[in-house]
Order: structure tokens, then sequence, then C-alpha cells
């Protein structure tokens, strides 16, 4: 008796599945970064096929088609245009923006090899923790712009928002400003043709960062510029957990409020954001810029501040051994925040040893999280530091989506770098490093009013959760490699 016409394309479909999952297991082999996600990927591709390897090409691949060769060559024509602008900055003979000297301690230099330019003194920086202060400050620093105004971000939105931050790039170029702006086409997916055609007209130059464009490879979902900042003039930045949307003022009813950190930076580290968006705009359109890359001038602060940019196409995994560092340089306390916690085996050790030698570890998370996979493979890791003396707490006064980390009384760390695999291996993400202890002491505050609005996360609470979300907590732990 005859098959059914579908159980025989049924047969056909899992024969072509299978084979594609072969064929698929060594590009996995050869590509993935950890072992577990290895292992996840290859035993998956081999036994759900079907589900695996469209899974795989669209999230799975750490390095899209042709990108590492592709960026590295934009890079190095960014780098060979700015080289005497560049090397002019780090060569002045007084000197004024090189802030360490053989007496300060390694940990801050060692982490100048993971960076674009090394740190500067002499800088002004303000914490900005509300939306709406954050966005004014901004705006006012877009409207003050005098040759260019570089802005980029994850999510820009076509709400009240993202109108009034349009404007504002779209007046300066109207007066004769240089204005870029560079969004993610994943982030930013709603973004109408109707918008972005209105700042072209008005004189913007607006493209989407595409993690592989035209036919060089299928777009990887999973690979996402994460940055986001804005650049006036080269002396000015803003960088932080903010995107461009009513949500980030807390004025979406269904998020309700707010919390998220901002820096404002006022010194000569604003060039090496300005030399991360030019490298993203390369990339994004084939494209250097040509800017003043003179240094500003020197504010009255005296912070000392530096850029770590970090991506997939890195020599290094930048983003995870600047965390692995700056935790195992601590020697009092880690206080960490962000909204989400499913760190690599690398960070997760250093903080297992942070609290095995007596360090203070508090981590503060949001209560209600916007991702149930992210949230359940948290409890995991969570559960295991405090069994070593951590402290967990939940913010509670509305969603959390900082990303800030302080180290004892000498270096906070504000930017876009969530902990987990997405922000450590797969985004483009960018931090600001602030050393010092008055601005440790500003960050200390700043933390100290969120924990009070924060309740504390108990081990009896972890142990007495169902049995099905355990179970959730274990299964969403094999995702780990791609959340």
């Amino acid at each position: 008796m005859k098959r059914p016409l579908w159980k025989r394309w049924w047969v056909v479909v899992l024969v072509v599945a299978h084979l594609a999952g072969a064929a698929s297991t060594l590009p996995a082999l050869m590509s993935t970064r950890t072992p577990q996600g290895t292992v996840a990927w290859i035993v998956s591709l081999n036994t759900l096929p079907v589900l695996a390897v469209p899974a795989y090409w669209l999230f799975g691949r750490s390095r899209f088609e042709g990108y590492v060769e592709n960026r590295r060559v934009g890079n190095a024509e960014v780098e060979d245009v700015l080289a005497g602008d560049l090397e002019a900055l780090l060569r002045r003979a007084d000197r004024p923006f090189d802030s360490l000297s053989p007496g300060d301690p390694e940990p801050d230099r060692a982490l100048e090899h993971l960076a674009p330019l090394p740190f500067f003194g002499s800088h002004a920086v303000e914490l900005l923790i509300d939306g709406h202060d954050t966005f004014d400050h901004m705006l006012e620093g877009i409207a003050s712009a005098q040759t260019h105004v570089l802005a980029q971000f994850f999510i820009f939105r076509d709400d009240a928002l993202g109108r009034r931050v349009g404007e504002a790039l779209a007046e300066r170029a109207r007066a004769g400003v240089e204005a870029y702006l560079l969004y993610d086409a994943v982030g930013s997916p709603d973004l109408s043709k109707e918008f972005i055609g209105g700042l072209r007209t008005a004189g913007v130059n607006v493209a989407p960062f595409e993690s592989a464009k035209g036919s060089r490879g299928m777009r990887q979902y999973q690979l996402r510029n994460h940055r986001k900042s804005v650049v006036v003039d080269g002396g000015r930045a803003w960088i932080g957990g903010h995107n461009v949307g009513v949500e980030y003022l807390g004025e979406d009813p269904e998020r309700g409020p707010w919390r998220d950190t901002h820096l404002a930076i006022t010194g000569a580290a604003a060039l090496a954001l300005q030399l991360a968006f030019v490298q993203d705009w390369r990339w994004a359109t084939d494209e250097t810029i040509d800017l003043n890359w003179d240094p500003p001038a020197s504010p009255s602060g005296a912070r000392r501040v530096m850029i770590v940019p970090s991506g997939p196409a890195d020599e290094v995994e930048t983003a995870s051994l600047m965390l692995q560092h700056l935790i195992h340089s601590a020697e009092r306390r880690v206080w960490v925040a962000t909204p989400y916690f499913v760190p690599d085996a690398g960070v997760m050790d250093a903080l297992r040893m942070a609290a095995l030698r007596g360090v203070q570890l508090q981590i503060l998370l949001p209560e209600q999280s916007d991702s149930f996979l992210v949230d359940q493979a948290s409890f995991v890791y969570l559960s295991d530091l405090l069994e070593l003396g951590a402290t967990i707490h939940r913010y509670e006064a509305g969603f959390m989506h900082q990303k800030v980390v302080l180290i004892d009384d000498r270096v906070a760390a504000i930017g876009t770098v969530n902990v987990d695999n997405r922000s450590l291996r797969l985004n483009f993400e960018a931090t600001a490093l602030v050393l010092g202890a008055e601005f440790a002491g500003e960050v200390e505050s700043m933390l100290s009013a969120d924990l009070a609005d924060s309740r504390r996360l108990e081990r009896g609470e972890i142990d007495a959760r169902p049995w099905h979300l355990e179970v959730a907590s274990r299964i969403a732990l094999l995702a780990a490699p791609i959340l």
C-alpha cells in the first residue's frame, strides 16, 4: 500500500534536515566560541535538525559570513586615514590628556590593552539617572554642535521622543553641521521610510547597521549593534542604557516606570566613541567619515576616563575580559547592576573567586524581567552565588535596565554591556570606565538608592520554587550561549 503523499514528503524533509544538520556540524565546531555552546549546537543539529538547523543559521553563528575580513579591512582603512590625527593626540608634548603614570595601579594600566585609546585625564562627567533629564541633557548637547554630531542607538522609535531627537539632528543638519544617525536594523525594525526620508531630506546622514549586507550572507539576528551613544564635536559624548523610545522615559503604560543610567562625558575620551562610530559607519555604508580629530580643550573636571568598545570581530573577547579583570582586581567590593544575568564561564568564575576572597558581592536585578528564558536561566547562577555569600537584590520600583559595575572606591563602569553571553560575545557594545574615589562615591550613592527600592532575594525563595520552574531554569540554561 502506498504511503500518503504527506508522509513521503515528511520523510524527504527529515532526510534533508539530517543532511543539513550533519553539514552544519563542522561550522558549529569551528566557529562557536564556547565549549558549552559547541556541544549544545552539535547535539541539537544532529538530533533535532528540523528545528536546530534554521535556528543555527539565524542565531548560532558567532561570526557572520565575510564579516571578520570585511570589518578588519574597514577598520584598517579607518585607522590608516586617522593615524596621523590619533598619533598627534597621543604624542602631544605637554601630554595633557595622558592620565596614567608608572605609579598608577597596574589593574588600570592592564585595561588599556583592551581599548583603542588609553585613559585620559581632565574630564567632566555627569551621572544621568532619569530618562527626561538624560534626553534633555543630550538634546542640549546636540543643539550646541558646531562641526558634527554622531548618534547611534540599538532601538530608535518613530514616537514622540524619536521625533524630538530626529528634529534636533535635522535642525543641526540644516544649520550646516554634519549630522549622522546609525540605528540597528534588528532593534529598530519599524522605523518607517517616511521618518528616515524626512531626516535625509533635512540633510541628516542615516544608515541601518546590519549584520550582513547585500548578498554576502543571511542576516543573523543574534549579532546586533547594541551601542547607544551620541558624540558632539569630538569633545562631548553620552553613553549608557537609554535607547530612543518613550518607554525609556517611563511613559509606556505597559512598561511603567523605567530605571536606567547614562553618562555624560566632556573631554578627549569622547574621541574613542567617535572612532567606534566611524568604524561602525564604515561597515554600514562603506564610507569613511572625514571628521575633526583635534583634541578638545580640557574642561575643568579632573576625572580619568577610558572607553572600551567591544564586538564579535575583536581579536579577544573584550567585554568578557574587561569584566573578569575588573572583578579580579577588587579588594573590597563588587557591585553589579544589570537587567540580564547569564554570565559566561570566565565572568562567573571571577565572581565566585571574589566571593571566596571575602569581597562584598552585590548584584542588582529587576524584579520583573522582560525575558522569561533569561530570567529562568539566571536562577541557576544566582543560587550558586548565594551559596558563596553574595547578596542578590531585585529592583521593585519599575523595570531596571542600567548596566553599571562598581569596583572598590577605584573604578566604575557604565555603558551598554549586560552580564549575558549576547553582550559579552555577540553584540557590539561600549563601556566607559571612570577612575577615582569621588566618582565611585557618586555611583555608590546612586546604587544605594536603587537598593533601597529593592528587596533581597533569599536562598529559601529559590529552593521553594515549583519543580516546573526548576525544570524551566535547566532547559533555559541550555540556551545560555545565545541568550
